[in-house]
C-alpha cells in the first residue's frame, strides 16, 4: 500500500473487517455445520452439509464423537468441514452455524475460556488461515436443519435406533438448564458464583426464597 493511501474497506477473514483481509472469491462453497450432545455433557455428534457454488450438495458428513458437550461437538463439525475442504482443493468457503459461541469465538469477539475448547479453537483458526477466502456466519436453527439432522442420525445409529424415530432427536441441541444461585439487592440479581455465558444471553429467573438477610 502506498503511503497516504487510505485502507480499503471490506470483509476480512471470518466475515469481519480485519487487517489480515484476504481476497474475496467470486464463488464460494457453502458449509452448514451443527453439533450437539444429549445430556450436555453426554453422547455427542456433529453433522455438516457441503454445497458447491451452484448450491448442489457435494458431501454430507456426520460422526459420533463420544461423550462430550454441545460446544465441543460444534468445533468438531467445523474442523471436519475444513478438513474436507482442504483435502478436496476447495479454496473459498462460507461456513454457517447456529452456534453464536463458535461464530463469535472464531471472529475474535468472544474469548475462549474453556480448556476443552481452546485446542479445538486453535486448530480451527490455523486451518482457516490456509484458505484464500473464508467467511463464518451465524444462522438460526431453522436454517440449519440438514446439519442438525445429520448429527441426530449419527447419535441414533450409535445408540442402535432408527434415525428420526427418537424423541431425543428434537432435543439434541437444546442444553440442560443451568442453575445459578443469586442474591437480590437494590433491584438487581447478583450471581453468587462465576457464570461464563456469551454477552447478551437471555435468561429466565425462577425466584425461590431461601432466607432473609
Amino acid at each position: 500500500m502506498k503511503r497516504g493511501t487510505p485502507p480499503q474497506r471490506g470483509t476480512g477473514l471470518f466475515g469481519d473487517s480485519a487487517g489480515d483481509q484476504k481476497p474475496a472469491a467470486t464463488a464460494a462453497y457453502r458449509i452448514n455445520i451443527d453439533g450437539g450432545s444429549r445430556g450436555n455433557p453426554g453422547p455427542a455428534a456433529y453433522g455438516a452439509v457441503i454445497r458447491d457454488p451452484s448450491g448442489q450438495v457435494v458431501a454430507r458428513l456426520k460422526k459420533y464423537i463420544g461423550r462430550s458437550t454441545n460446544n465441543v461437538a460444534e468445533y468438531y463439525g467445523l474442523i471436519a468441514a475444513l478438513d474436507y475442504a482442504q483435502s478436496h482443493g476447495i479454496r473459498a468457503l462460507r461456513v454457517e452455524s447456529d452456534s453464536e459461541l463458535l461464530v463469535h469465538q472464531m471472529r475474535g469477539r468472544y474469548k475462549v475460556k474453556s480448556a476443552d475448547l481452546r485446542p479445538l479453537f486453535e486448530r480451527a483458526r490455523k486451518m482457516a488461515q490456509s484458505f484464500d477466502s473464508l467467511r463464518i456466519d451465524h444462522v438460526y436453527r431453522e436454517h440449519n436443519r440438514e446439519a442438525d439432522q445429520l448429527a441426530n442420525e449419527a447419535l441414533d445409529e450409535t445408540a442402535g435406533r432408527t434415525p428420526g424415530n427418537s424423541r431425543a432427536s428434537a432435543e439434541l441441541t437444546r442444553p440442560d438448564p443451568l442453575r445459578v444461585r443469586a442474591r437480590y439487592r437494590g433491584g438487581v440479581f447478583y450471581p453468587t458464583a462465576d457464570v461464563d455465558l456469551p454477552e447478551n444471553t437471555e435468561v429466565e429467573l425462577l425466584v425461590k426464597r431461601t432466607g432473609t438477610q
